[in-house]
C-alpha cells in the first residue's frame, strides 16, 4: 500500500438476503431471491399494481432493543444495525478500548428518501386523532440526516457528521466524501455508507405512476432482471450498508486488519433530466473515467463492474454503454439488485461491499433473472453461477434521479 492510501477496516450490512454482511454476501454468491410478495393490508386498499418488495431478511428488532428502536425511524434503525456491525468488525473499540480520537472521527451516512415511514404514520395519527398524539420524536425521526445523526452520536463522532442526499446514489456519495475527508488528513476515521426504509403506499405509488417498477407481481422472485430483454422495471428494497475507512497510516500504527482499499473515487452530473439518465451514458462514463484517474490505474487493469443496474429498460442500456466506453468490454459484470432489488439510498454502500468482498474473495455473484442478455448490452455479465476470477481492481458505480454519478474503485491490499 502506497502512503495516503484509504482502506477499509470494518464492513457492516442489513439487507433483504441477510441481516449482517457474511449472510449477504453468502446469498448474493448463491443467487438466493430477497424479493416476496408484500402481505400490508395497503397494498390492496390502495389498488396498488405493484404488490411485491424486497423486504429486510432480519427485522432491526431481533438486533436491537425495542425501546431504543421506538425512538427511530425504521431506516435509522437499519443504519444503526450496520454501524454496529461495521465498528465491531473493525476492531476500533468503545470506552477504555477506544483506539480513535472523537475529534479525528467522522460519520457520513446517506439517504436517498429518510423518515418516510415516520411522516406518514405521524400525519395519519393527525388527521385521525388530533394533535396529541403526534409523537415528540417526529422531527428527529424524519429528517433525512437522522440516520447519520444517531450513528454519529452513537459512536461520538466530533469531528463531523454528513448526510448526503443524492437519491439512488446516496450511499456511495458518502463512500465519496468519507475517501475525500481521509485524503485530506481532516480525520483518521469515517464510518460511511448508507441507508433507506420505506417500502410503503407512497413510494410505491409515486414509482408505479412513473412507470419505473416491475409488475411480475406472480413471480416475485423473478421480477428483478438487470440486462435482460424481459426487463419491466426495478423493485424497491430496504437495508443498510456502512464502511469503516481509515488513513492506511493510522490503520497501520493501530494493527487494523485491512481487507482492501478504496482507491479512487468519481462523481459527475448528467445535466440532462430529472429521472432519466443520458441515453448515451456520457455522465456515469465521465465518472468512471475519474475514479480510474484518482485510483491511478488504467482502464485495462479493471476486472469487473459491480453494476447499478435497476433492472429498467432504459437505464441499463445507458450503463452498460458508460462502461463499454469507459473501461471497454473486457470486466465481467454483476447486478446485486436482481436478489436484494433496489435499496435507493443504501445500494451503493451495500454493492460497495460487494465490490470489496469480489476482491478479496476472487469470485463474483452471478446475476439473478439473466435468462437471455439484452443484445444492446454488448457485455459480459456473471449469469447461472458464481464466476471465479482472478481479481485486484474493480469498479462500483452508482446513478441517481436528478443526474448523480458516482463511481468507486476498489483493489486489493
Amino acid at each position: 500500500m502506497s502512503a495516503g492510501d484509504v482502506v477499509v477496516t470494518g464492513l457492516g450490512a442489513t439487507t433483504p438476503i441477510g441481516g449482517d454482511v457474511a449472510s449477504t454476501w453468502d446469498g448474493l454468491l448463491s443467487g438466493r431471491s430477497g424479493v416476496s410478495r408484500i402481505e400490508a393490508d395497503w397494498v390492496e386498499k390502495y389498488e396498488l399494481p405493484v404488490k411485491i418488495a424486497a423486504q429486510l431478511a432480519v427485522e432491526p428488532t431481533e438486533v436491537i432493543k425495542r425501546v431504543e428502536a421506538r425512538r427511530m425511524d425504521r431506516c435509522e434503525q437499519v443504519a444503526i444495525v450496520a454501524a454496529r456491525e461495521a465498528w465491531a468488525h473493525s476492531g476500533l473499540g468503545l470506552g477504555e478500548d477506544r483506539q480513535v480520537d472523537p475529534l479525528r472521527l467522522a460519520v457520513i451516512v446517506g439517504t436517498g428518501i429518510g423518515g418516510a415511514l415516520t411522516l406518514l404514520q405521524q400525519d395519519d395519527l393527525l388527521e385521525t386523532e388530533g394533535l396529541r398524539k403526534v409523537s415528540p420524536l417526529t422531527i428527529p425521526m424524519l429528517m433525512p440526516n437522522g440516520p447519520a445523526a444517531y450513528v454519529g452520536l452513537e459512536f461520538g463522532a466530533a469531528a463531523g457528521v454528513h448526510a448526503p442526499v443524492s437519491a439512488c446514489a446516496s450511499g456511495s456519495e458518502a463512500l465519496a466524501w468519507a475517501w475525500r475527508m481521509l485524503k485530506a488528513n481532516e480525520v483518521d476515521v469515517v464510518l460511511a455508507g448508507g441507508a433507506e426504509a420505506c417500502i410503503t403506499s407512497i413510494p410505491l405509488a409515486g414509482f408505479s405512476q412513473m412507470r419505473a417498477m416491475s409488475t411480475r407481481n406472480d413471480e416475485p422472485e423473478k421480477a428483478s432482471r438487470p440486462f435482460d430483454v424481459g426487463r419491466d422495471g426495478f423493485v424497491l428494497g430496504e437495508g443498510a450498508g456502512m464502511m469503516v475507512l481509515e488513513r492506511e497510516e493510522f490503520a497501520i500504527a493501530r494493527g487494523a486488519t485491512v481487507h482492501g482499499r478504496l482507491a479512487g473515487i468519481g462523481t459527475s452530473a448528467d445535466a440532462h433530466h430529472i429521472t432519466a439518465p443520458h441515453p448515451e451514458g456520457s455522465g456515469a462514463s465521465r465518472a468512471i473515467a475519474a475514479a480510474l484517474r484518482t485510483a491511478g490505474v488504467d482502464r485495462s487493469d479493471v476486472g469487473h463492474v459491480n453494476c447499478h443496474a435497476t433492472s429498467t429498460p432504459v437505464g441499463d442500456v445507458a450503463e452498460a454503454a458508460a462502461i463499454r466506453a469507459s473501461i471497454g468490454d473486457h470486466p465481467v459484470l454483476t447486478a446485486p439488485k436482481s436478489a436484494m432489488g433496489h435499496l435507493l439510498g443504501a445500494a451503493g454502500a451495500v454493492e460497495g461491499i460487494a465490490t470489496l468482498l469480489a476482491i478479496r474473495d476472487g469470485v463474483i455473484p452471478p446475476t439473478c433473472n439473466l435468462d437471455e442478455l439484452d443484445p444492446a448490452v454488448q457485455l459480459d455479465v456473471a449469469a447461472g453461477e458464481a464466476r471465479k476470477v482472478d481479481l485486484s481492481v474493480a469498479v462500483n458505480d452508482s446513478f441517481g434521479f436528478g443526474g448523480h454519478n458516482v463511481a468507486l474503485v476498489f483493489t486489493a491490499v
